[in-house]
């Protein structure tokens, strides 16, 4: 094992401590701030916001568009691989910034409109992300690790230290995955991406704050899912070696 690979088998390991802890006072707090949040969005937001996960999820899960990222050379090293996740992530982040500032501006019909942007920015990084780690996300069985991704993202804490649980020895459990959407349960997941993921962004629909909510929040949900990445595939490479 090369000195990079001891570097992020302390990070990695350092992570999961993070995701494995019992929820803080502050993370409890912040529970409550994102329910009042929540509570303060008219029903119709909610309703067009289950519809745009609904329809995210069959995307990733049937689509072909969003998956033709060239995959790098077999023989190109960990260290070279993590510093164009890090060069994507960076460039990903500043994109939905500068997106959800210009729509978070607009009110409340161009912040719904941000959503679904921003949906789509968050599949197309975790698709050039797998694609740059050498996974093909046409295996239906890598979509379905790229769901995870988003889940072990943005779920509450119980959810991702649930679902990191369902991740780890991933290439293992390859034979027992479904290879099509036929066996996918996707209305279960829309529904718990629906009650965890991204409230806070849910703010950029609020009168005033709604530029400078739009702008922060897109670059720290897209960062947040990009080191969540990384440290999701750095699992599988990790294992590879062993």
């Amino acid at each position: 094992m090369d000195q990079y690979q001891q570097q992020i088998v302390l990070e990695l390991q350092f992570w999961k401590l993070e995701v494995m802890k019992k929820p803080s006072l502050v993370d409890n707090i912040a529970t409550k701030v994102q329910e009042k949040i929540n509570s303060y969005i008219p029903q119709k937001a909610h309703n067009a916001v289950t519809a745009v996960i609904k329809q995210m999820v069959k995307a990733v899960l049937f689509g072909s568009e969003i998956t033709s990222s060239k995959l790098p050379p077999q023989e190109m090293s960990l260290l070279h691989r993590e510093a164009l996740v890090k060069a994507k992530i960076d460039s990903y982040c500043k994109t939905g910034a500068a997106e959800g500032g210009i729509t978070g501006a607009g009110g409340f019909l161009m912040s719904m409109a941000d959503f679904p942007v921003l949906i789509a920015i968050k599949i197309k990084l975790l698709y050039e992300i797998a694609a740059i780690y050498g996974y093909n996300a046409g295996d239906f069985r890598e979509r379905l690790y790229v769901l995870h991704i988003f889940q072990l993202a943005f779920s509450s804490k119980k959810g991702s230290q649930q679902v990191l649980a369902q991740m780890e020895n991933w290439d293992q459990k390859l034979f027992l995955l479904p290879e099509n959407g036929d066996q996918f349960d996707w209305q279960t997941f829309q529904q718990e991406y629906r009650d965890y993921i991204d409230l806070a962004k849910l703010a950029q629909l609020l009168p005033v704050v709604g530029a400078a909510v739009g702008a922060v929040a897109n670059y720290q949900l897209i960062k947040k899912l990009g080191k969540t990445a990384m440290m999701s595939y750095r699992m599988r490479e990790l294992q590879k070696r062993e």
